[in-house]
């Protein structure tokens, strides 16, 4: 974990506009006429509207999307009672953690007031304004009667999020915790160390989930909360035991659970080796747990740790639940978030834990392979699928209890919603992906025995995209799978230098020999060839033993497009193939060529990469708007690249008349649809955004698709083929997991086109 100072802390906060979050307008104000809508005059119209039917508030404005976080600073983080002003940080981070995560707008309430009475009036004065409302750093006892107050007098949801999100996040982690362990919640021994809001609802919901009470001991400050001590509170009365143990470390003996909610250092060694086998302790006191991880992994082998530390496994992190929590409470336009709805939650993260862990989550935390198991038992706060998988448990368990106001029927369409509300999802991978698993295709990954490829392959296989083909050696494929636990079944393996594939060299140097023999092949080279995985690999889908070819990872791009163009050849009518990226943002797709193949293209090159990529666009399901891009305007230099590029333009424009393309132009009249109708009224483009971009060269295609790639403006899908007669395609060395997923699923779609057409007749 990155060491934080307090000067780090306060520039954080401090530079450029204080602060953490902001508003932002979400409808057009440029015009008078948009001013006059947004306020005075057009403002009263939905104004009378929400008068007659309150629930249109809903239509009209952002309460259905937003949510308040209120404290009066009472018990902020491990600070104490710092106040309403000094908590103000916290609260608006807890608005940033809202928004990055479910998309939810937050409004941060600091309430000057410790007086229970008038502070849930002035919460229940404000909460029109307001679609839910999370309560945040308020001390216990008070937090209790605050909560339940509101929640009985409000028809929106409200949380303590202090009491119930380590609740819901912590009994997930137990969850998988005793499975692994080989334990029933209903029968193991628990011990509480600390009995603040926090830890008794922990233990609430512990109990809830099967935990029976005469198993549980909480301790305070005092010792052991036993029937036979005199004053405790109500809450703390609930949990008194009548066991016979009066310190912590008696409590400890032969226990199955620690839950700390205390202070560092409370839990010793000596304490952890006398638990029963296999003991789970959640030492969750921060920014120092009750024991270290260290002391706490050194005491014994069998220990199943978890802190709410991010610098160690099993992090118990609210953040893991309340944003998806309230996601699903107000698309359902939930009147409270009930028991049924936290147990969904507590169900949906448990679950999610034991599902295969995408790259993109390794990634960000730096790690090479998470799965299930004792250093794992909760997702990351950065894996993705928790806003789909939690908040659609959430809004399930909401109109299955009753407390929806809105009811969902196509589950569907809510998790594309979703997706598509964080960016989260890649719309039109998803919509090829759907078409893949109608008809899934033999795709022959040449570098078996790279993790990347094996865990693609695996994936495919498991969402049903392809049937996986791996070349390499079968033995290291097996160890390098069992290494990152990866089920090889249903994964073909072909070991190409294998005396038992000899019969198959034979056949497609044969073949390869005869194609090339007016070029000067000879079958001893053509055998030979065949040992290198790209020959013998693109053979097999020219001969029809595979659909399709994904290579790249480790082979250079010249050398396999040499092989390329040998076994496979550049389709008839083109003299050159080449290859596209595809970027999807907020903002829409945007294709790039060529950005692969073709480094020096001469004018021809370019009209023919101009053609492919018309025809790419289309395959996309997308109506190509075309600006070909240099460093000058529509004639402006009439030497070098943009001659080539307006010779380009001319030559499709005759071609294709109805097609919209133009240029030569700098790429900002391309991107600034406003700027380009005012400045070239002339052009073919007026009135349209262009989606599609031809570039002069290769280095100025690479170079601008790298940049807008490490700005991480969007998603990429590429690079994507262009040319060739067969579904060869490529990645590079730096692919991830998901690039090659998403390569491969264009690699089936590419051959099921060429299926269909065959089958027409036409190939």
């Amino acid at each position: 974990m990155a060491t934080i100072t307090k000067e780090k802390a306060l520039l954080y906060h401090s530079q450029g506009k204080p602060g953490k979050i902001e508003v932002i307008p979400t409808k057009p104000h440029s015009t008078q006429s948009d001013l006059s809508l947004a306020y005075s005059p057009g403002v009263a119209e939905p104004c009378l509207e929400i008068e007659k039917n309150p629930e249109t508030a809903y239509d009209y404005t952002a309460k259905g999307n937003l949510v308040a976080v209120i404290s009066n600073g009472t018990a902020v983080l491990g600070l104490g009672d710092i106040g309403a002003l000094a908590g103000k940080p916290v609260m608006e981070g807890k608005g940033l953690l809202f928004k990055i995560f479910a998309g939810i707008d937050v409004f941060d309430i600091e309430v000057n007031e410790k007086n229970i009475d008038k502070f849930v009036e002035a919460v229940k004065a404000i909460a029109p304004t307001f679609g839910g409302i999370n309560l945040e750093d308020i001390k216990a006892p008070e937090c209790f009667e605050i909560e339940r107050r509101l929640k009985e007098e409000l028809d929106i949801p409200v949380m303590h999020d202090d009491q119930h999100g380590t609740a819901i996040i912590s009994s997930a982690a137990l969850l998988n915790a005793l499975e692994i362990a080989g334990k029933k919640i209903e029968t193991v021994k628990i011990v509480v160390n600390g009995a603040g809001a926090s830890a008794s609802s922990c233990t609430r919901l512990y109990m809830a989930l099967g935990a029976q009470k005469e198993n549980i001991v909480m301790c305070d400050s005092k010792g052991v909360i036993s029937v036979r001590r005199a004053n405790l509170t109500e809450e703390k009365a609930f949990f008194a035991t009548t066991r016979e143990v009066n310190t912590l470390a008696e409590a400890m003996v032969g226990a199955d659970v620690f839950l700390g909610l205390s202070v560092a250092d409370v839990l010793t060694e000596e304490m952890v080796q006398s638990m029963a086998n296999d003991p789970i302790v959640f030492a969750l006191a921060n920014p120092n747990p009750e024991i270290s991880y260290e002391k706490a992994k050194a005491s014994r082998l069998d220990l199943i740790f978890a802190t709410g530390r991010s610098d160690y496994p099993n992090q118990v992190n609210n953040v893991l639940g309340f944003p998806y929590i309230f996601r699903g409470a107000l698309d359902t336009r939930a009147t409270t978030i009930n028991e049924e709805m936290k147990l969904a939650a507590v169900k949906a993260i448990a679950g999610l834990a034991k599902e295969s862990v995408p790259d993109v989550v390794n990634a960000a935390y730096g790690l090479s392979l998470l799965t299930f198991g004792r250093e794992y038992l909760i997702p990351k706060p950065m894996d993705p699928r928790l806003l789909t998988c939690v908040s659609i448990a959430v809004a399930k368990a909401a109109i299955a209890s009753g407390v929806a106001k809105k009811i969902i029927t196509n589950w569907d369409d809510y998790e594309d919603h979703l997706r598509d509300l964080m960016g989260y999802d890649n719309k039109l991978i998803r919509d090829l992906t759907d078409v893949a698993r109608q008809n899934p295709k033999r795709v022959v990954f040449a570098e078996g025995s790279h993790e990347n490829m094996l865990k693609a392959a695996a994936q495919v296989r498991d969402e049903k995209i392809a049937h996986p083909i791996l070349l390499g050696n079968d033995e290291r494929i097996a160890k390098l799978a069992a290494e990152h636990h990866i089920d090889l079944e249903g994964i073909e393996i072909v070991n190409l230098r294998h005396d038992n594939e000899a019969e198959r060299r034979a056949r497609y140097a044969e073949i390869l020999a005869k194609k090339r023999a007016r070029e000067g092949a000879t079958l001893d080279e053509a055998l030979d060839k065949m040992f290198e995985r790209n020959y013998f690999g693109m053979m097999m889908v020219e001969t029809g033993d595979a659909d399709a070819f994904i290579t790249g990872v480790y082979t250079k791009y010249s050398n396999t497009i040499k092989v390329a163009k040998e076994v496979i050849g550049i389709r008839d009518g083109y003299n050159t193939f080449g290859a596209m990226h595809i970027l999807t943002g907020q903002k829409g797709i945007l294709f790039f060529a060529d950005t692969l193949i073709n480094r020096h293209p001469s004018t021809h090159n370019l009209i023919d990469i101009a053609r492919l990529t018309q025809e790419s666009v289309g395959f996309f399901a997308q109506t190509p708007v075309m600006a070909a891009v240099s460093y000058s305007n529509f004639g402006s230099d009439q030497e070098g690249s943009p001659a080539s590029v307006h010779e380009v333009v001319r030559v499709m424009q005759e071609e294709f008349p109805d097609l919209a393309i133009d240029g030569e132009m700098q790429v900002n009249f391309a991107l600034n649809k406003t700027l380009r109708d005012r400045k070239y009224p002339f052009s073919r483009l007026v009135g349209k955004d262009v989606n599609t971009l031809i570039f002069p060269n290769l280095s100025s295609a690479n170079i601008a698709q790298k940049l807008l790639q490490e700005m991480e403006v969007g998603e990429w899908i590429g690079p994507i083929q262009m040319g060739l007669k067969k579904p060869i395609h490529f990645t590079d060395i730096g692919s991830s997991v998901r690039d090659i997923v998403n390569i491969t699923t264009v690699a089936v779609i590419d051959a099921i086109v060429e299926e269909k057409k065959r089958q027409a007749g036409v190939i």
